[in-house]
């Protein structure tokens, strides 16, 4: 039936593949579960007081979506010569060259980059880290000078479940993976970050500035963000 793991609060049951990390947050009023793809569980957050096993036992009845998550889930794609990752949407090819300069260089069709083989994919994964930095800080920039807000600052990193988050203060920090999605899923991402700069909600203004900001069809690109999102995840992994 069901178990606890002692490894935090990990738990498991007979009719999940997945152990179940629990955890009660303040403010929820429901229960929710995810797939954490990278740490090979299932997340499932509700009210602080909940009662745990009655938790787990919910958990189970999602068993059909758990099961089509885990199907889904795709292997890592690390960054080796020969291998095709997307860069702005586009597919491009990985490829060494000995005798060539160690800063990757970018054309339509390649990401090619020199030295020593060991040094391949920190090499290419900085050179778009930092791609990701120079084009979401113009964007943004020019975003929230639309919204007439001021910005702080622009960073990026590798969060487990944002694609973008910002703070009151005026910082908006990204997944440097969205340098890999089409550029329309990326904008989108901006233009609800900057629009969160202005409202702390998700309310009618808020909505109305996105779309203002954006240009385009928000729902159409939010989706599209969700369908390829698992495998943007794994681009750069090795496991």
């Amino acid at each position: 039936m069901w178990s606890i793991a002692r490894s935090e609060a990990l738990f498991r049951h007979d009719d999940l593949p997945l152990p179940v990390e629990i955890r009660g947050m303040r403010g929820a009023k429901r229960l929710r579960l995810r797939l954490d793809e990278k740490r090979g569980l299932l997340k499932l957050t509700g009210p602080l007081r909940m009662n745990r096993k009655a938790a787990l036992e919910w958990a189970a009845e999602q068993k059909e979506w758990v099961e089509a998550q885990v199907g889904a889930m795709l292997p890592p794609e690390p960054f080796v010569p020969g291998a095709t990752i997307p860069v702005e949407g586009r597919d491009v090819l990985l490829e060494r060259v000995a005798s060539g300069r160690r800063t990757p260089v970018l054309d339509n069709v390649r990401l090619t980059c020199g030295g020593p083989e060991e040094g391949f994919a920190r090499r290419v994964e900085t050179f778009l880290k930092r791609r990701a930095v120079d084009t979401l800080s113009r964007e943004t920039a020019e975003a929230a000078d639309r919204a007439g807000v001021t910005l702080k600052a622009v960073s990026v990193g590798d969060a487990e479940t944002r694609w973008g988050s910002c703070s009151s203060a005026g910082r908006i920090r990204y997944n440097w993976r969205l340098i890999l999605a089409p550029p329309e899923v990326r904008k989108y991402v901006v233009a609800h970050e900057v629009a969160h700069l202005v409202h702390l909600n998700h309310g009618r203004e808020f909505k109305a500035l996105e779309s203002r900001l954006f240009e385009g069809d928000a729902e159409a690109a939010r989706l599209l963000l969700r369908r390829i999102g698992s495998r943007l995840k794994r681009i750069g992994r090795t496991r």
